[in-house]
């Protein structure tokens, strides 16, 4: 079968692999039908890894993918052959001290798919079928976008990090950042009943489409530097900052314009940065970070499935797995591109 396959940066292949295995107990064989271009897919493309993570051998990629079930092991229950499903890339052990203290996301021994953290390697899901266990799939209506159904993996993220926040009725919002991640943000935090919802960035065109995703106002920070100092007059105007683009002046940014007791969640990975102790001391500033996800992806994925968050403005283009490299190279360019998906034939 096929497999979309980094061998070494800008080495990518459709490259033909072993058949799925029969699923054995607890176990389902699925149909991949679309699957998002991440930013980590893009760091394995462009670099062969980023930090101190890198390929060490082939690497299927892709983690955020949906399907339709082909085949069930024994002892499955709840899901049935043709069922179209959201898979969950994310594998935590399930013993480990933090899995006890249910904080799954933060799992010793955590497999997660599309990785090259390990070795072996933890083959990706952009293959035209996967064996994995039932409990990464999670079942959908049968009239599912597929498509939209895909974004699971990143909306879980997001609303993970909302979660983060606790409650946000009455709160004024800032999310900074707005690439996928910080758009999604935005949808969690409208569905978490934020009052209002600034959005910043320095690219009109992500701005745009924060707007269509449920931004009350937008700031291009390009355009107007100052933008945000209305903001920080009187130790702060904003309850919870989000900061999605991994940027040190964006950090820097939240805390000046939060207010005293405020809550900076940080989402987006950047490289380390000083902080303004001193404002974080005298305005009682707190300081949460926010990483991947556990229950929240079978609740991205029912509320995709049901309608409650529109994801379409997001979705840039689906180009079939035959033509993936051009699918990674307009998913690398941020002024034409925000979500990119590659399809593969229907089985």
């Amino acid at each position: 079968m096929q497999a979309l396959v980094i061998h070494a940066p800008h080495d990518l292949r459709l490259d033909e692999i072993a058949a799925a295995p029969v699923p054995g107990p607890g176990e389902v064989r699925i149909a991949v039908s679309h699957g998002g271009i991440c930013g980590s897919d893009l760091h394995y493309y462009h670099h062969g890894g980023f930090g101190a993570v890198r390929l060490r051998e082939p690497m299927a990629l892709g983690h955020e993918v949906s399907g339709i079930i082909t085949a069930l092991g024994a002892g499955v229950s709840g899901l049935a052959e043709g069922d179209k499903v959201a898979v969950n890339p994310s594998r935590p052990c399930g013993t480990c001290d933090y899995c006890r203290r249910g904080m799954a996301n933060q799992c010793l021994d955590m497999r997660f798919n599309g990785s090259a953290m390990r070795f072996p390697h933890e083959q990706g899901l952009f293959r035209a079928e996967v064996t994995l266990p039932a409990a990464q799939a999670i079942r959908l209506s049968p009239g599912a976008d597929l498509a939209g159904a895909a974004m699971a993996e990143p909306l879980a993220v997001c609303l993970h990090a909302v979660r983060q926040a606790g409650s946000l009725i009455g709160k004024r919002v800032v999310v900074s950042g707005c690439g996928p991640i910080g758009c999604l943000t935005i949808a969690a935090a409208r569905l978490a009943g934020a009052e209002e919802i600034i959005a910043t960035d320095i690219a009109a065109p992500a701005l745009a489409i924060a707007a269509r995703m449920g931004a009350d106002r937008t700031l291009n920070l390009a355009a107007e530097p100052e933008a945000l100092a209305p903001y920080a007059i009187n130790k702060g105007q904003v309850d919870v900052a989000f900061e999605c683009s991994g940027a040190p002046p964006a950090l820097l940014a939240a805390c000046g314009f939060l207010r005293a007791g405020g809550l900076l969640v940080t989402v987006g990975l950047g490289p380390d940065t000083s902080l303004p102790m001193t404002s974080i001391v005298a305005k009682e500033l707190r300081l949460q970070g926010s990483f991947r996800f556990d229950p929240e992806f079978a609740s991205a994925a029912r509320l995709i499935d049901a309608g409650r968050v529109d994801l379409r403005p997001l979705l840039t283009r689906v180009l079939p797995v035959a033509e993936a490299v051009a699918a990674f190279d307009l998913a690398s360019d941020k002024a034409r591109a925000m979500k990119v998906q590659i399809a593969f034939p229907s089985p």
